[in-house]
């Protein structure tokens, strides 16, 4: 459908629907009963009896209702399934199409968007989830987390490996009564209500927004970053601040996820190989600090580096042409800023 007949169709369907007030009250009088004279309309409504023709008259105009012009004259119901008949396609095809138009965020044009409205966040909140390919972090209150369950036990079951941060704690769903590990590799709750909704897919495209953002207030907001450099500040953001101060520990299962693993954050790559035990090999896409050109770097990890609570996080990888030392977003410590880090068991996973 092109946009001119998209225009069309909305005009079509607004001026079918457009009713007023006493054009609905004769209408659903008339259903009730199945035919009335014009007095009997006035009688069973406020209608007053000289608009009483010129509703009804309306009403027939738009199919809704017959006029059978006898003395008194009758109007006559029509079957609404008769009556709408004719719109019901187009009026479905319509909305297929805004809903297309609709859940297609434009993330072609823009690294950096903001956004006021409830049902545009959700929209981005769910165009995240579903876009991570192998990693997703999120923040969300119990009632998004009950929303999206069904989308995060999709991505679990394409081996997208999930932090979940649950907020406010003292109302995340029990343990006993909600299977986190559907929905979650790790699940840990937050106290407080001022924590923020966060979904970062794959370290890069993310959405930051408040909590207030979602219940309709004015003069607040939500930031996508699609893809953007600076899409990293969400999930440092996320890593280092929100992840690490969660108290309570909902449910944690990462040891079960097959190799190779591929990870975003390296703070969640040593986390979890610290927790195992064995080799590690490591395939790491970045950047090399000094000169900021783009490397790749394949060996065996032969060191961890895990300080201030989760907050720096870092690896040594033994290559052919030596110990190389790899950190994450904007390092400057270590020699590479990791992107993507492929972790193996026998040796390098290939890129």
């Amino acid at each position: 459908m092109t946009s001119d007949d998209l225009r069309v169709s909305i005009e079509q369907v607004g001026e079918r629907f457009d009713l007023g007030e006493y054009e609905i009250d004769a209408y659903l009088t008339v259903l009730e009963h199945g035919d009335l004279t014009a007095s009997q309309i006035a009688d069973r409504t406020d209608i007053p009896q000289p608009r009483v023709y010129d509703t009804v008259r309306s009403l027939s105009d738009r199919g809704l209702v017959e006029l059978r012009e006898s003395r008194p004259m009758k109007v006559i119901a029509v079957d609404p399934k008769e009556a709408f008949s004719g719109i019901q396609s187009s009026l479905t095809d319509m909305v297929s199409e805004l809903e297309a138009r609709y859940t297609a965020p434009a993330r072609e044009t823009e690294a950096v968007s903001l956004v006021k409205s409830r049902s545009t966040i959700l929209r981005y909140l769910e165009d995240v989830i579903e876009e991570a390919e192998f990693e997703l972090a999120l923040s969300l209150t119990p009632d998004l987390l009950e929303r999206f369950r069904e989308d995060l036990s999709a991505a679990m079951d394409h081996g997208v490996s999930i932090e979940l941060l649950v907020t406010p704690a003292a109302d995340a769903p029990d343990p006993d009564d909600f299977d986190y590990l559907d929905v979650a590799t790790t699940a840990r709750a937050r106290r407080g209500i001022t924590t923020p909704v966060i979904a970062v897919a794959d370290g890069e495209y993310s959405i930051y927004a408040t909590q207030d953002a979602l219940r309709d207030d004015e003069d607040r907001y939500g930031v996508i970053f699609n893809r953007s450099a600076l899409g990293f500040l969400v999930s440092g953001f996320f890593g280092t601040v929100l992840w690490t101060t969660a108290e309570r520990t909902l449910a944690a299962n990462g040891e079960d996820r097959p190799f190779p693993r591929r990870y975003a954050s390296i703070r969640r790559c040593v986390k979890e190989l610290q927790e195992l035990e064995g080799d590690f090999y490591a395939t790491i896409e970045g950047r090399d600090i000094e000169t900021g050109a783009a490397r790749v770097v394949e060996g065996k990890v032969v060191g961890f580096s895990f300080e201030g609570g989760e907050r720096v996080a870092g690896m040594t990888v033994e290559t052919d042409a030596g110990e190389v030392t790899v950190g994450g977003q904007v390092a400057a410590l270590e020699d590479v800023e990791a992107h993507e880090i492929s972790i193996g068991r026998e040796s390098p996973p290939e890129r």
